[in-house]
């Protein structure tokens, strides 16, 4: 058999060790700094983990350089057999390896997609890995920081409360430089309770009645929660009865039943009645005094257009100047005193407006008496002469109202 030879074959003792080294380099490929790189893992230890690389060595990667969060065991977050993406960090370590970074190379990838975010405005969402000084860390691909102000619509006692939950919010500051990124979990709480405010305005109506808890007490009234907003129960709308302040009637945190009022859709404001949701007891009241009844009162009050007379158990009604006689009065003293007990009639019932009309006049001439008129001191009759028409317009229009 004739020897076959070829001059492309040759014998591994006839190259030198330099020349190995060159042919080796050349089947492999060159990184830079800073590069990107895929690879295998194919050895993972307490404080490294190696990748295949197609490198003349494995890449190594720090412990420190496997993921954002800090102190990790490197088992938990690789797997022998792993594909990842890592960032050379320096071609060659003291034993001629190539240092790489996972947390870099993912950083880099997620700083383009948060910045993305967040200039078109979008959420982002990640787990909160940390409390530090004054916040949160959240993990959103990179370390983002959430100022404890900006954590909930009121400020947070304990930050502790959140670590390990997800957090969905807002990107409102970026800054390459620092790789520092600022996110508001409370903007987004905002626009969802607005937006739960409007879905709720809009279909509040005019007497509903509705359930909520007291929210809070203000001297002029307390605050209704409806489940999302707020309603104001001002004070006099509290109780059918005088209230000195708002906490003599509820108290925070308690469950009640109050009636819509008045619903602002442009200023986001809610009336409510607490006191609707119950009978008015003046009504059951003023069925004791049925118009045309003869009812005896005292008098508690002197006006310039006339007097108020108390029927018992609350009622009040008013006696104008013109049914406190037959003859002229110029002022309602020349008929009666407060602390004086008269006669009256019941002439007209207002139950919107909680008025009863009483008329001496018209009880003196049913029961067939006479109402006496003193006359005035003449000082005081010069006086009621010159102003006699402009109280007489006054009380017109005091009684309209």
């Amino acid at each position: 058999m004739s020897e076959i030879q070829n001059s492309s074959i040759f014998a591994l003792d006839d190259i030198s060790d330099e020349e190995m080294s060159n042919l080796i380099d050349g089947t492999v490929t060159d990184f830079d700094e800073g590069g990107l790189v895929t690879g295998t893992v194919v050895k993972i230890e307490r404080d490294e983990v190696l990748l295949d690389i197609g490198y003349k060595s494995e890449g190594v990667i720090p412990s420190r350089e496997l993921s954002i969060r800090k102190d990790v065991n490197p088992a938990d977050v690789v797997a022998m057999g792993d594909e990842i993406e890592a960032l050379v960090l320096q071609k060659e370590d003291k034993e001629g390896r190539l240092v790489l970074s996972k947390k870099r190379a993912e950083y880099e990838r997620a700083w383009n997609a948060v910045e993305e975010k967040f200039n078109s405005g979008e959420t982002v969402e990640g787990e909160v890995i940390e409390v530090v000084k004054g916040g949160l860390i959240l993990d959103i691909g990179l370390r983002g920081f959430l100022p404890a102000s900006l954590v909930d619509l009121r400020r947070v006692k304990d930050l502790n409360a959140y670590l390990g939950t997800r957090i969905e919010a807002r990107v409102i500051e970026m800054d390459r430089n620092r790789n520092n990124v600022v996110l508001s979990r409370r903007v987004v709480l905002e626009e969802a309770r607005k937006a739960e405010r409007q879905e709720i305005l809009s279909k509040l109506q005019v007497g509903m009645r509705l359930k909520g808890t007291v929210s809070s007490i203000v001297d002029f009234g307390a605050f209704v929660d409806l489940g999302g907003i707020d309603g104001l129960v001002h004070i006099s709308e509290l109780s059918w009865n005088h209230v000195n302040h708002p906490s003599e009637v509820v108290k925070v945190g308690q469950e009640v039943e109050v009636q819509v009022l008045d619903v602002d859709l442009n200023r986001e404001r809610i009336s409510l009645g607490l006191k609707q949701t119950t009978e008015d007891p003046w009504r059951s009241l003023v069925k004791k005094y049925p118009v045309d009844a003869i009812v005896e009162g005292t008098v508690t009050k002197l006006v310039t257009f006339g007097a108020f007379v108390d029927l018992g158990e609350g009622v009040e009604g008013l006696v104008h100047i013109s049914e406190m006689a037959k003859t002229h009065v110029d002022q309602p003293s020349q008929v009666c005193a407060v602390g004086d007990t008269v006669q009256v009639k019941v002439m007209e019932i207002d139950l919107d407006r909680r008025r009863i009309s009483l008329s001496m006049k018209a009880a003196a001439e049913t029961l067939g008496t006479e109402v006496e008129v003193k006359p005035l001191p003449e000082s005081e009759q010069a006086e009621a002469e010159v102003e006699a028409e402009p109280e007489a317009v006054e009380a017109e229009e005091t009684v309209e109202e």
